[in-house]
């Protein structure tokens, strides 16, 4: 029986699944919620849209949970998948720290963030032979994603939230103010969407990577090497060598 350790451990593979399902209805009811006020600011204040640095679009009910404008409604689901959401990015970062997961595939060095580390990454991706072992690109964009879009969406996620701000004021504060992270929230949601896209059809381009986050795959330098072929019998009548 082989030893081998999967690539993906249980506990990454269940925070994935887990947190794709709050990420999309987060995104989807946060698109609703959006639809009531469309204009976003910086500072404090934030009412008239003259002061707006940007006019959100309306988005359309297909694209929102629920699938037509109730306010109440989306924050609820906003809510549920919230809780999900940020507990598990807790878990995700614990376990991480404990099996290695972050200082094995997600650190990254000065090397990683050349030029010809990113060209090489795009090259090896790209080629008939799938290198399973995270690449420099990929550990700077699962780096930023761990490290700075979902924390930030928790916490200016709380700041925006009704009632959150007496309890830490200075978390306000610290992001600029109350519609100061409410753009934040709204920048890092679209990020993290332009992300999901990119994983989505990296993903699909390769249906193991697929198969790898139910099953856990295996990692290529802990599968046991091929047994050597046996040497081909001597032929009759040739030297025999000393």
């Amino acid at each position: 029986m082989s030893s081998a350790k999967p690539k993906h451990t249980f506990s990454t593979r269940l925070w994935h699944w887990i947190n794709a399902w709050a990420i999309i209805v987060l995104f989807m009811s946060g698109l609703n919620i959006s639809n009531a006020h469309k204009y976003l600011y910086w500072g404090d204040y934030g009412f008239d849209p003259a002061d707006a640095w940007l006019a959100v679009i309306k988005f359309p009910g297909w694209a929102t949970i629920p699938q037509h404008y109730n306010l109440a409604v989306a924050r609820d689901w906003h809510v549920i998948a919230a809780w999900p959401f940020g507990v598990g990015l807790l878990f995700i970062w614990i376990a991480m720290l404990v099996n290695g997961h972050f200082v094995r595939d997600l650190v990254t060095g000065l090397r990683d963030w050349t030029p010809s580390a990113v060209i090489a990454s795009l090259k090896a991706h790209s080629g008939d032979q799938v290198d399973h072992s995270y690449n420099p690109v990929q550990r700077i964009l699962y780096g930023g994603v761990f490290g700075v879009l979902l924390p930030l969406m928790v916490l200016t996620g709380l700041s925006i939230s009704p009632g959150f701000e007496p309890a830490a004021p200075w978390l306000v504060d610290l992001l600029g103010g109350r519609q100061s992270a409410r753009s934040l929230h709204f920048i890092a949601a679209w990020a993290i969407f332009g992300f999901f896209v990119v994983h989505i059809i990296l993903a699909l381009a390769n249906w193991r990577l697929i198969a790898e986050m139910f099953t856990g795959g295996r990692r290529d330098s802990e599968v046991a090497p091929a047994p050597e072929p046996e040497p081909l019998p001597p032929v009759e009548g040739a030297p025999e060598h000393a």
